[in-house]
């Protein structure tokens, strides 16, 4: 019950990471508000779990995030946690030869300024009920692929992000984070054994075992936690990789 009647808003709820996010907290009745630019991925949102409340906008348009934000403060007038999880997901970029600059610039602005700009839009409301951040980056702000620059760089710098945000906004609201590793979220994708195996659990993650955790740390049971970040990959950047 400790969610009941908390606010909530979650950006990228519409798909993957996102959506298991807010399917869990309106379980908690939770008023969850689902932000995304996919809009018929939303109604398919709603028309799953009508608990939930959509609303299609562009995370990096700050007219359009604080109307979001200005139709909270009218309809609830508070606001108990931010989820920022919005992000281009594919992680490859172009040789770095041939990277265009508005490549670069596209994914910095999806996955690290608007995070930035969604919590100074949302700062008085969670100043107000002494909220929680949970910013969602990736294993990849420690571990890279050839052609990823733009990706890493971006969580890696999300990652920075929250510890900044942490001790500047304490002690009225705690901003921590997430790396995922890799987070099963294509229900039409069949994965082998060795994709399991990779993993010192044995199996590749699935969307719950995030969203466990970012209810976790919006509650009142992470009063003490600030500025982390959680890697939840199954173990996978812990074990050593050598060439047989």
């Amino acid at each position: 019950m400790e969610m009941a009647n908390k606010v909530f808003l979650i950006t990228g709820g519409a798909q993957g990471i996102g959506k298991g996010i807010c399917d869990l907290l309106s379980q908690g009745d939770a008023v969850v508000f689902a932000v995304d630019i996919n809009e018929q991925a939303g109604f398919e949102l709603v028309a799953n779990n009508p608990l939930i409340r959509f609303r299609q906008a562009d995370v990096t348009s700050q007219t359009q995030i604080q109307c979001v934000i200005d139709e909270i403060q009218s309809q609830y007038g508070r606001l108990d946690g931010l989820v920022n999880n919005a992000a281009i997901s594919d992680p490859y970029n172009a040789p770095l030869a041939d990277l265009n600059l508005q490549d670069w610039q596209r994914t910095i602005e999806i996955n690290l300024t608007a995070p930035l700009m969604l919590t100074q839009s949302a700062l008085n409301l969670l100043n107000q009920t002494q909220g929680a951040v949970v910013n969602i980056a990736s294993t990849r702000a420690a571990q890279a692929e050839p052609n990823t620059e733009a990706y890493c760089a971006s969580k890696g710098g999300l990652v920075a992000l929250t510890k900044a945000l942490a001790v500047s906004l304490g002690p009225s609201v705690r901003v921590n984070c997430i790396s995922p590793g890799w987070i099963h979220t294509n229900e039409n994708e069949t994965l082998r054994p060795l994709d399991h195996s990779q993993h010192l659990t044995g199996q590749v993650g699935n969307v719950a075992d995030i969203a466990n955790m970012v209810e976790f740390l919006l509650s009142n049971k992470a009063n003490f936690i600030t500025g982390e970040n959680f890697t939840i990959d199954g173990g996978m950047t812990k074990k050593m990789i050598y060439a047989d």
